[in-house]
């Protein structure tokens, strides 16, 4: 009978807490390995990108599929649905399921320091929208970096913007770049020219210069991270513990296409508190 009744208080006690828990309390996600668990906060300001991570995790998509490519000092990749039953050595990285995510880049707020959770996807050239990928997923890692390596980054990154601008306008005068190649007047192929060039140039002007604040370059400084990924990549969740998993896992021995040699299986579970 005291069993019973004891049994009856837990229950009550349980189910209060459940009910105090607040609506918008923020979800965490867990992720499993042999080394142990990391544990991240999923960001309400990237909604799409949590709510398609929680709904996997609760379907259990995740669970027994493998960090596929592992890069030390830059990060760790898993979420592929074909590394469930992969055979060692085969190569990785291309499934998932038969959608991509809206991107949900957020840069300047957040930024790729280590423990920072981020969606991956293809590359600008088959994918300039930048949408992610359904599933597959990347940990950084990284490393400290000085900042003159941070300069360095940044003038790269605003020439990388530059080009794409470059790329766009040259699509949009296609035809008339195309008429004037066959013409023998040169002066016309340079009037056309220098008048693209200025629109690169005014376009160029409206954007703000890549850079960071004063804060995130000590973070990167002190830290670490992976800066060149910045503002190309959605970021929706942070580590809060777990980060000498994160190392371990980093660590291991990879073949020529970065996969552990020995299969690193994960299970995600999610939680809010």
């Amino acid at each position: 009978m005291q069993m019973k009744l004891n049994r009856l208080i837990l229950l009550v006690v349980l189910s209060s807490l459940v009910a105090c828990q607040p609506e918008n309390a923020p979800y965490f996600a867990e992720i499993s390995t042999k080394f142990g668990i990391m544990k991240f906060k999923l960001f309400d300001e990237t909604p799409k990108h949590r709510d398609n991570f929680i709904k996997l995790a609760k379907q259990k998509y995740y669970d027994g599929l493998l960090f596929h490519r592992v890069i030390e000092g830059f990060m760790i990749q898993g979420g592929d649905p074909d590394s469930k039953t992969a055979k060692p050595g085969d190569e990785l990285g291309n499934g998932g399921p038969e959608y991509t995510i809206q991107q949900e880049i957020l840069f300047p707020k957040f930024i790729h320091k280590r423990g920072m959770l981020a969606a991956a996807r293809i590359g600008n050239q088959q994918n300039p929208e930048k949408a992610s990928s359904g599933s597959q997923f990347y940990i950084v890692q990284g490393k400290t970096r000085t900042q003159d390596e941070l300069r360095e980054i940044a003038l790269k990154r605003s020439d990388v913007l530059r080009e794409e601008i470059f790329n766009r306008m040259v699509a949009k005068y296609k035809d008339s770049l195309d008429l004037v190649s066959f013409s023998t007047s040169n002066s016309e192929k340079e009037a056309l020219q220098r008048r693209i060039m200025a629109k690169v140039d005014e376009e160029f002007a409206t954007k703000p210069l890549f850079t960071w604040s004063d804060e995130q370059i000590k973070t990167y400084t002190t830290i670490g991270g992976t800066p060149q990924l910045d503002g190309e990549y959605t970021i929706f969740g942070e580590m809060i513990n777990g980060f000498s998993v994160l190392d371990s896992i980093a660590g291991q021995k990879t073949d020529l296409n970065n996969r552990p040699v020995v299969d690193l299986k994960m299970r995600i579970k999610i939680v809010r508190k």
